[in-house]
This record gives structure tokens, C-alpha cells and sequence, in this order.
């Protein structure tokens, strides 16, 4: 019954602080993000709505990556605490076995790596492809209301558009130089134009005018006259296939990060998209599997360096800048395996790698500290040295 009662004392602290330490480190990362949006309102005349709607679809993936960090940081808050208030001594004194205390902080961390699974797994990837459409009509409503007649539009990066006048519904005089391919820039030139929705996607319906395509390999020039002419909106960002005339079944192609997990493991290999960014789809793939094993690691990190009673002489605050270090040192190498995984199937294996191997040197740590203890002080001091003094001269001034 005592230990009942102390497993829900630590787990409410160590719950309380990473929800804390969750929210607000999310919260800061969001609202940076946040502002960089503002032209949605500003510059593409969208609802207050519609900026909320997709600076929040980036939650999820916030959420995934920060978790693991909350964690750590909750356990190193609440060990510390225990410490501080003499009660780790307590315990330790009444016989509780350090790996005995780790209970409520192993309930804790399953429920954040089931987060963090159901995040990246399966919400993020929802997320990014309601954002992929959202900006899609975004784009769309931009073309047909927000531009002013007269004026020449940036739509995106090397897009220009321009329509001298409105007649009803329809643009008149419309202009429009596509540069995203710097070796096939694009000039449509249309008399009259209107946006239309089929299926769910939007298209300018362009009559009566020509398209001027510069190859620059070959250093021709070609212009093909039409009358009736359906320009795809979604191509606009850049992502589109296949060219945009009237019937050739132009289609949004969802990048890795926009597809859910279970189109991943089921990719079609004969997608010329997959053929393309083969390394991108495998990399994505093992991002999102290996995700829920990092809270695992950071958590077992924190408890090897402070779970045991100390004093202050006996180097808590080697020990806490010891595991900063270690956790921060493992997800900038799991993030440059991320990176490398696209060019090498052995690197995404090192995002599995590095997390097991820190559960089990952190595992062996705990259960073995008091052996281990005289061992990594020895080893860690000439690392923290620097840190420690800089600490030293901060409190002297």
C-alpha cells in the first residue's frame, strides 16, 4: 500500500511537469511558426479561421518531437526534487530500490511513447495532407478574389500571374510565367479565363491563347496556340505531374511525410513519384517507426545519472550536464542518420540503433550504478570540466 501510494506521488509530479514542460515548449515553437503565416491574412486576404486552421495542422508533428524532450526533462525536474527535499534518501534508507522508483516514470514514459506512436503514425501524416489540400485551395481562391486586376502576383516561388480586367466571373487578359523549372520556363498567355472545381480540384479554364515553352538545353523556343485550355491550380505548388493541358489527368502527388503510414509500407514501387524519391519514402518510413523508442531512451538516460540519492559534492550537477549532454548528442545523431537515410538503408538503421543502444547502457547503468558510479565520474569529468568552471565564475559574479 506504501508503495502504491509513493508510485502515484512521483507519477503525479512527473506527469504534471511534462505536461507543463509539453504544452509550453510547444506552445513557444507554435507561435514562431505561427507568425510566419500571418501572410495568409495579410498578404491572401484568408479568414482568421483559415490561418488557425493551418498553423494548428502543424501541432502533430511538434507534439511527436517534443514529447521525448518533455519527458527527459520532467524526469530530471522530478528526480532533482525528490532529491532536494531529502526524500530519495528516504526512500533509499527504507530499503526502495533505485530501479523500484523507476516504476511511475516507466508508466509515464509508455504513455508518452503511445503519443508519440499515434502522432507520427498516423496523425501527423493526416495533418500535413489536410494542409497539402487546404493550401491547394488556398491557391486557388487566391487566383479567382484575392489578386488585384492590373497587378502582377507572386504565387509562389517563380510564379508570376497577371489579368488586366473582370468581366462577371471570368478574367480577362490573363498572364501568367511559370519559372519552377529553370530549364523550361513557361509563359500562358490567355484572352479570357475562370476557376472552376472538378473532383474536388480547381482549374483555370484558359481560352483562346498561347503557351511559349524555352527549352534551354536544346535552346529552342516553342508556341503552341489553343482554344480551350485547363490549367490545374494544384500545380501551382510545385508538386503537381505531368503537364497541365486539358484532360492529361493532372494530380496532386502527395509527398512522403503527406501519406499514411500504411501507403508506405504498401508503396507501389512502380510509382514514378517512389522511383524518383525512393530514399525520401525510406527514410519517412523509419522516422515514423523508430519515433516511440526515443522517449524510452531519454527517460532511462535521466534516471542512470540522477535516480540514486546524492549530495552536491558527490556531483549531481556533473551528472544532470552529463545527461543533457548525452540525450542531445543522441537526437542530433538520430537526425543526421534521418538526413542520411535518404541516400543509405544503413543509416536508417541507425535511427533504431541509437535509441536501443542507450535503453540498454542506460538499463545496465541503473542496475549496476553503484559499481558504475567511480567508473563515468572518471570518464565524464574532463568532458564537463568547462561547463563546471563557466557554472563557478557565473555564481561568483
Amino acid at each position: 500500500m506504501i508503495l502504491q501510494r509513493l508510485d502515484r506521488y512521483i507519477l503525479k509530479i512527473a506527469t504534471v511537469a511534462a505536461i507543463v514542460l509539453l504544452v509550453g515548449l510547444t506552445s513557444v515553437i507554435w507561435v514562431t511558426q505561427a507568425l510566419r503565416e500571418v501572410d495568409l491574412i495579410t498578404g491572401k486576404g484568408q479568414t482568421i479561421l483559415i490561418f488557425f486552421t493551418v498553423t494548428l495542422l502543424s501541432l502533430p508533428a511538434l507534439i511527436g518531437g517534443i514529447a521525448p524532450v518533455a519527458l527527459f526533462m520532467a524526469t530530471l525536474y522530478t528526480l532533482n526534487r525528490l532529491n532536494s527535499d531529502s526524500e530519495l534518501i528516504v526512500m533509499n534508507a527504507a530499503g526502495v530500490a533505485p530501479h523500484r522508483i523507476a516504476r511511475p516514470f516507466l508508466v509515464l514514459t509508455i504513455a508518452t511513447s503511445l503519443l508519440v506512436c499515434w502522432m507520427t503514425l498516423s496523425v501527423m501524416p493526416a495533418g500535413f495532407r489536410m494542409l497539402r489540400d487546404l493550401i491547394t485551395l488556398i491557391r486557388a481562391d487566391f487566383v479567382a478574389n484575392v489578386v488585384k486586376e492590373g497587378q502582377f502576383a507572386s504565387l509562389d516561388s517563380g510564379v508570376t500571374f497577371h489579368y488586366r480586367e473582370k468581366s462577371g466571373d471570368a478574367l480577362v487578359g490573363i498572364f501568367m510565367q511559370d519559372r519552377r523549372d529553370p530549364n523550361q520556363p513557361s509563359i500562358y498567355i490567355a484572352e479570357r479565363g475562370r476557376t472552376v472545381d472538378v473532383d474536388g480540384s480547381s482549374f483555370l479554364m484558359l481560352e483562346k491563347g498561347t503557351i511559349q515553352r524555352e527549352t534551354k538545353h536544346t535552346d529552342t523556343t516553342s508556341i503552341i496556340s489553343f482554344e480551350r485550355y485547363a490549367l490545374n491550380l494544384s500545380a501551382l505548388s510545385g508538386d503537381a505531374t505531368g503537364g497541365a493541358g486539358e484532360g492529361d489527368g493532372d494530380r496532386v502527388v502527395y509527398k512522403p511525410r503527406e501519406r499514411s503510414t500504411w501507403q508506405l509500407l504498401n508503396q507501389d514501387t512502380n510509382e514514378p513519384y517512389y522511383k524518383f524519391q525512393e530514399g525520401r519514402f525510406r527514410a519517412e518510413l523509419h522516422n515514423r517507426l523508430s519515433a516511440p523508442l526515443y522517449p524510452i531512451a531519454f527517460m532511462l538516460i535521466a534516471f542512470a545519472a540522477i535516480g540514486e540519492a546524492r549530495t552536491t559534492r558527490q556531483g549531481r550537477a556533473v551528472a544532470i550536464q552529463a545527461a543533457i549532454l548525452i540525450v542531445g548528442a543522441t537526437r542530433i545523431a538520430a537526425y543526421a542518420a534521418w538526413t542520411a537515410s535518404v541516400r543509405s538503408s544503413f543509416a536508417a538503421m541507425l535511427l533504431y540503433i541509437l535509441p536501443v543502444v542507450a535503453i540498454v547502457l542506460a538499463t545496465f547503468v541503473i542496475l549496476f550504478a553503484e559499481r558504475l558510479r567511480p567508473v563515468l565520474g572518471r570518464m565524464t569529468a574532463p568532458l564537463l570540466l568547462p561547463f563546471t568552471a563557466l557554472a563557478a565564475k557565473l555564481r561568483r559574479a
